[in-house]
Parts: structure tokens; sequence; C-alpha cells
């Protein structure tokens, strides 16, 4: 097959594939999350569970690309085979509603389809031209986002007071990982490169080397851990009787998933193009400015508008967050380490996801949602300060290239 057929083929499964990732998002920010609140009224141990799903994945990554790697199989059709392992998991939730399945088969779901996305990586470098791979990347970004504002308007109004139905939804769950898995399947690429059989984690000397990757990485740990700490909360503050907002399912997609995403659709290409142009420093903290306004608002304004001006400041700063957490390794990772350099990037944001649901959670326990914000937002300011002094380094960034999708911080 030419490279010209290659990009091509690619390109059109990975535009259907955006559809069912769309839906499959949608799942992680708000459908799980109401489904173990509402309907099963999970305490802090299995909505922590039902939270870190994507995040355990991405703290599997290093093995994963290891195991690839070395049984030399096409990075394509092993994602593919991730997908269909979470489609089965989907499907035993639906088909088992008990608690501890759904919690632990929602987990695996979401873990299985996260620890592909460095296999992506591998296929975006392989089979999309490097002028052509960010215009790619960004349109089918686009439709995964406009997927999941769709779906989240769509199931959340078929589920306000109709939440007995929700195994419906987790089979359409495993139907929309099975499509992706089926297009992924039929998408070419080549084993990855073996170097030897390195260990999965040697990356992790470039943190000691590296003295502005590391002092970024501390940075992006604190905003990280808030941020992510505060994700899962948003649900459990509109879902939660113990709150008295007494919304519908359909008002709680609205708030976490329609308004976020049609924000963030609109504002996504504008980051794109700032990200290109200003000081990476400087960008990341106007985007942490952002994440912490709209942590506060949503949380501390007891209002509707607040609550829906909240969404917003957090979709706009979301859009940002798709791009710099996407591409910022290849602005200062050395050419022929920048899969390095994201493997690490890619592990710590998966070990700051699996422990600030369960800190978030079992603190919220003890702490009002208001001081929960404001510690959160604390944090972010410290990450910013910290991050002031790195702002002259910004200068000898390169022009970054997309590199992988999912997630945004």
């Amino acid at each position: 097959m030419s490279a010209v057929d290659r990009t091509h083929v690619t390109y059109r499964y990975e535009r259907w594939r955006a559809l069912s990732s769309g839906i499959i998002e949608s799942a992680g920010t708000t459908f799980l999350l109401t489904i173990a609140v509402r309907a099963y009224q999970s305490g802090a141990l299995w909505k922590s569970a039902v939270a870190a799903g994507s995040s355990l994945g991405l703290l599997l990554t290093p093995a994963v690309v290891s195991i690839v790697t070395r049984r030399k199989w096409a990075p394509a059709r092993s994602a593919s085979l991730l997908f269909f392992l979470g489609a089965a998991a989907f499907a035993c939730a639906a088909a088992l509603p008990w608690l501890p399945v759904f919690a632990l088969a929602s987990m695996l779901a979401m873990a299985a389809a996260a620890s592909a996305i460095p296999l992506f990586t591998h296929i975006y470098q392989e089979n999309y031209p490097e002028k052509q791979r960010g215009r790619l990347f960004s349109r089918t970004m686009m439709i995964r986002i406009a997927a999941a504002a769709a779906f989240s308007e769509i199931a959340g109004r078929a589920l306000s007071d109709r939440l007995n139905y929700f195994p419906a939804l987790l089979l359409i769950f495993a139907a929309a990982l099975a499509f992706g898995g089926c297009c992924l399947a039929r998408i070419p690429s080549e084993p990855i490169h073996d170097d030897g059989g390195a260990h999965p984690f040697r990356a992790m000397r470039f943190v000691r080397d590296d003295p502005i990757f590391r002092r970024t990485l501390i940075c992006w740990m604190l905003m990280g851990f808030a941020n992510l700490m505060m994700l899962p909360l948003r649900v459990e503050y509109l879902a939660n009787p113990k709150y008295n907002l007494h919304l519908t399912v359909g008002m709680i997609a609205f708030l976490t998933g329609v308004v976020p995403n049609l924000a963030r659709l609109v504002l996504s290409p504008v980051w794109g193009h700032l990200f290109d142009r200003m000081n990476f420093f400087t960008l990341r903290v106007t985007l942490n400015c952002g994440f912490a306004i709209g942590i506060v608002t949503f949380f501390v304004s007891n209002s509707f508008a607040g609550m829906v001006a909240g969404a917003i400041i957090f979709g706009i700063s979301n859009a940002g967050g798709d791009v710099a957490w996407s591409l910022w390794v290849t602005k200062f990772a050395p050419p022929s380490r920048v899969a390095d350099y994201m493997s690490v990037h890619t592990f710590f944001t998966g070990v700051r996801g699996v422990l600030a649901p369960a800190v978030a959670f079992y603190a919220v326990q003890k702490f009002s949602l208001g001081v929960m914000a404001g510690f959160s937002a604390a944090l972010i300011v410290a990450a910013s300060l910290l991050l002031l002094p790195e702002i002259k380094f910004g200068r000898r960034a390169r022009r970054g290239v997309a590199l992988v999708e999912e997630v945004s911080e």
C-alpha cells in the first residue's frame, strides 16, 4: 500500500472512530458516575473506581507498549483488541446489574480504551505525513467533540426519569467500543521498532536528566491533581440528592457534557492557533487560571447560571488543555526522544488520575465542596507561580505536532 493510500485509509477510519470516541468520552465524563450515584447510590470506593478507569489505562501504557513491541504485534490490531476487551466489559456490566460488577467492568472498559493511546501515536506518525498530521488530527478531534456533545444531550434526555434503563446505555457504550475496534482493525500499521527489549520505564531517566522537563512535570502534577480531583465531583455535586439540586439526568448531562463540549468545540481552533504562536509556559499559566476560575465558579456560585458559567469556562480551558496535553513535549523533547518523553508524561497523568478521584470522594465526606474548590484553585495557582520562572525557556520551543488524543488537562 502506498503512503498516500495509507493516509487515506487511516483518515477515513479515524473519522468514523471519532464518532464512537465521542460516545465513550461522554461515558467517562457524565454517565458512568451518574449511574453510580443515582442508580446504585454507591460509596466513595466504587465511585473512585469508576472515575479512575481511564487514568488506570494511562498508568498501564508503558507495559502495553512494551508487550506490543516485544511481540511485534501491529499497533492498530493491538489497539482494536483492547477496544474489543472494553466492549466485552461494558456488555458484562449491562448483563449483570450489580454494583461491584458495574464498577469493575466500567473501570476495565475505560482502562482498556485509554491504554491504547500510545499505539495511536505510532499510527499517526507512521501513516500521516508530518505536514498534514496536525490538520488531520484536529479534524477528527472536532468530530469527536461534536459527537460527545450531541450524545450527551440525546442520552441525557432519554434517561431523564428513566434511569432504570441504564443497561441499554451500557450496551450502546459496548457497541461504540466494538465499532471503534473494527475501525482500528482496518487501519494499516507496522510493528514498533524494538531497540533490544529495554525496560518499559527506561524513559524515566529523562526526568532526572532534563531539568525543564522535571520542573514542568512537577507543576503539571499539582495542577492536574487539582483538576482531576474536582472533575468527578461535578457529577457528584449535580447527581447526589444530599446537595438538594434535584436535577434530571438530562440537566446533569447538559452541565457536564453538552455545555463544556460546545465551548470546547468553538475554542479548539483558537487554542491550536495560539499554541503555535504563544510562549508555551505563558499559555499554560493562562489555561491554569481558566481552570481555577471555572472550578470556583461552578462549585461556589450556588445558582444555575453560575454552574453554566463554570461549565463554559471549564470547556474553554479544556479546549486549550486538549492541545497543551497532546503537544507540549514535542516542543521541548529532542526529536528522537519525543515518544519517550510522552510516555513519562502519560504515566504521571495516570498516577494523578487514579489517586485524585479517591482523595476527592473521601475528602468530600469531611469537607464542603466550597472548601474543596478553594483548595484545588490554590493548588492550581501554586503550580502557575512555579511555572513563571520557566517562561524564559518557552522561547526555545519548537513547533509541535499532534501525537495523541483522549486526554485534557
